[in-house]
């Protein structure tokens, strides 16, 4: 069923474009912010409200995973934690940091806590040390990250179980 949301989700997406023979040769990626439900779910309720326009990952995760690093103009799907489409958000820019390289600035882009740097640290501590034993990694303050910022392009309306586009003109 899922899966199923995910391309009705897509597909609406893609009929609010200009020009729908250059949106048939889009992509995009599906998934929710964090490592369970709660976190997808408090994460995505910060993107919905304009507090969080920025992200990171481990870019161990992304080697053990296989994957490229994003690169600007990437098409995010957010999921909620049920693993249903909220958002369609695109990557805008992409900087590679160390953990203790990270200022205030994209910490409080990033929008969790307080949004002060002591915050983010903190919480972002907590989140490597404890997802990044899948792949056999140790959080350092050292660590390479791929930081992330984003805007949102598609939401469903306030309310509505439909979806509708967003005028990006404004943000």
């Amino acid at each position: 069923m899922t899966s199923t949301l995910i391309e009705s989700y897509w597909q609406t997406y893609l009929a609010t474009l200009p020009d729908a023979a250059l949106a048939r040769g889009m992509t995009y990626v599906a998934e929710g912010f964090g490592d369970n439900p709660e976190l997808a779910d408090e994460l995505l309720a910060l993107v919905l409200s304009d507090t969080k326009t920025a992200t990171c990952s481990a870019l161990w995760e992304w080697e053990a995973e296989g994957n490229p690093p994003p690169q600007p103009g990437l098409l995010w799907m957010v999921l909620d934690g049920r693993g249903e489409p909220q958002c369609i958000v695109e990557t805008v820019e992409v900087t590679f940091r160390r953990y203790d390289e990270v200022d205030a600035d994209f910490a409080a882009a990033e929008g969790e806590g307080d949004q002060t740097l002591q915050y983010w640290r903190d919480a972002h501590r907590r989140f490597f040390t404890r997802t990044l034993s899948a792949i056999g990694k140790e959080f350092t303050p050292e660590m390479p990250l791929v930081c992330e910022r984003f805007r949102v392009v598609h939401r469903k309306a306030p309310g509505d179980a439909e979806h509708a586009p967003l005028d990006v003109k404004s943000q």
